[in-house]
């Protein structure tokens, strides 16, 4: 009882701050996408949610985790990048799954492995279907795959071909530092998706309010952070980029709430 008294009075309010600050530090970034999510399951509908938000981060913290085996930084954030990355796939998971389940008339089928875009009706020659694929081959159905498989194919392969880079050139310092700014500007760039889809819609409608104002919250706190602490002026130009968009985003909630948006046609096949 002793013991167990003098390890307790050992915990300090400082070691209280610092780990409630490594805990914020690690499933911060998880939790302004929880509003999000219920948000989409509760309508059953995610086209107010734009994909290229998880693509951006998927390959963001991709790049920062191949970054710490160039150059060793806190172990929290590199948890933080682990956990993201599943995060991300959660999301793009119900989101396809959403997707498909309100299709009326089932579409062409897309996926990573064959960009261009499957015929249901069967074909009597192997190589006419060949060269449909080829001639259908279009880059606007890239990260608009039907299956989820297909987003975790990419994530593997982009992976792959990151990792050996960074294998061949790890004792170079440059190349390990320009991965570290490549990984903090596509972070930087995360609202940037979904301010260009509610742009293109007129609308804000499916899209969590809530998700955002945590995102601004975030990167304005990690901004003022980065400049008290003097850090590398990389680092806070990319926060400051991230809180501008993430305001860009709220000014839009406010103007399409005042006028009518486009209204779009949900899940009609191509």
């Amino acid at each position: 009882m002793d013991n167990l008294w003098e390890e307790l009075s050992d915990i300090s309010i400082l070691k209280l701050v610092k780990w409630g600050a490594i805990m914020a530090m690690v499933f911060g970034g998880v939790v302004p996408f929880i509003p999000q999510y219920r948000e989409i399951k509760r309508t059953d509908d995610a086209e107010g949610f734009s994909l290229f938000v998880c693509l951006t981060l998927l390959i963001a913290n991709t790049l920062r985790i191949l970054f710490w085996f160039g150059k060793r930084y806190e172990l929290p954030l590199l948890i933080q990048s682990i956990i993201m990355n599943i995060t991300m796939l959660i999301m793009v998971n119900l989101c396809v799954t959403v997707k498909n389940r309100n299709q009326i008339i089932r579409g062409r089928e897309r996926v990573f492995t064959d960009p261009g875009t499957r015929d249901p009706r069967p074909s009597h020659s192997k190589q006419l279907r060949a060269d449909h694929n080829f001639l259908d081959f279009d880059t606007k159905y890239f990260w608009a795959w039907t299956d989820f498989i297909s987003y975790v194919d990419f994530l593997i392969v982009f992976t792959i071909v990151t990792s050996f880079f960074m294998y061949l050139f790890v004792e170079i310092s440059f190349f390990v530092e320009l991965i570290g700014f490549l990984a903090l500007f596509a972070e930087a760039l995360l609202g940037a998706p979904q301010l260009l889809r509610n742009y293109q819609h007129k609308s804000t409608e499916g899209m969590s309010v809530a998700m955002v104002m945590m995102w601004t919250m975030g990167d304005t706190f990690k901004t003022c952070y980065f400049l008290l602490r003097e850090a590398p002026l990389q680092f806070w130009v990319c926060g400051a980029l991230q809180v501008c968009i993430d305001l860009f985003i709220l000014l839009q909630v406010q103007l399409y709430r005042l006028s009518p948006g486009v209204r779009r046609t949900r899940n009609m096949p191509d």
